[in-house]
């Protein structure tokens, strides 16, 4: 079992990591499936996993709030090899090979507080039970920064991987499965709206695209929309100026799957995680698991 957490509630970019995880076993033929809580789960699916479902269609999601009995169905009914744990590093009841921890290079532990001080679930301390650490959002943030925080983490852990990556932005995505390159984005008024843990990280990642983000909602995080957002949200729309776009996360629109809003096409952005320096340290910590289970890891990916 490998577990992907955090130290914070909640923000870090988990989902990104937990399908780049589970991509990286799949892609050396290992039988995945993935284990949730299931926060804001509506009749057994959230956004997480709906995401996790269209993106990852041979992996299965099992989301119950008794994690335990989860991963026995994915190995007995399932048949499942390899179990990766979406935000299970306080979940200690459950035995893991690996802990991936993501901390979000925007919010570094060492200036955040207790909640409800701060974000963090527990203290930096607990990362002594890591066995790596992947900093998350390294492109939005001084190099220098990024610097300080890995030396921050080496001088305490200094035997634990640490990996930077960022979410990059990979398609935009619209109804009827149309998709369109993010760079159509640069240069264009953009509208945008989501409902995610660090929602000015996303305008941050329109900004990037080129974009001018004239109009931003931010809803509250595994936001479950009614019907009357969509109606707030088309009044919304039609007071944009003419030629906006509008975009919002892929987590949001799996949930609203409306193809418009006031007669402007809705897109979302699609994110992937990209490994930006020590992918081969981690990659290793993760082969390492396959074979502590008995199973020989391959030389290359099949």
């Amino acid at each position: 079992m490998v577990s992907v957490g955090n130290l914070t509630l909640g923000g870090t970019g988990k989902t990104p990591c937990v399908e780049w995880v589970a991509r990286f076993f799949r892609e050396r033929d290992v039988q995945v499936a993935i284990v949730s809580r299931g926060y804001g789960a509506e009749q057994g699916r959230n956004d997480e996993a709906m995401v996790l479902e269209e993106n990852l269609p041979d992996v299965p999601h099992l989301q119950d709030p008794d994690r335990i009995a989860a991963a026995g169905r994915a190995v007995e009914e399932l048949e499942s090899e390899l179990i990766v744990l979406d935000d299970g590093f306080q979940h200690r009841r459950l035995h893991r090979d690996l802990d991936i921890v993501l901390i979000d290079a925007t919010r570094p532990p060492a200036r955040d507080h207790l909640f409800p001080r701060g974000t963090l679930r527990e203290s930096a301390s607990g990362l002594k039970r890591a066995g790596a650490i992947l900093l998350t959002r390294c492109d939005q943030v001084p190099a220098g920064d990024v610097a300080a925080l890995r030396q921050w983490l080496a001088a305490r852990w200094p035997q634990t991987p640490v990996a930077t990556a960022a979410h990059k932005p990979a398609e935009l995505v619209g109804c009827d499965g149309a998709t369109a390159p993010v760079e159509s984005l640069a240069g264009k008024v953009v509208g945008a709206f989501c409902g995610i843990g660090n929602p000015y990280a996303f305008r941050k990642t329109l900004e990037a695209l080129g974009a001018t983000v004239t109009a931003f909602r931010a809803f509250p995080d595994h936001h479950a929309y009614t019907r009357a957002d969509v109606d707030e949200l088309t009044r919304w729309a039609d007071a944009l100026p003419a030629g906006a776009v509008l975009a919002t996360t892929q987590k949001d629109w799996v949930k609203l799957r409306v193809p418009a809003l006031a007669g402007r096409a809705l897109w979302a952005v699609r994110i992937g995680l990209a490994v930006l320096d020590g992918e081969d340290a981690l990659a290793a910590a993760l082969e390492r698991t396959l074979a502590s289970g008995g199973r020989e890891p391959p030389d290359e990916p099949t």
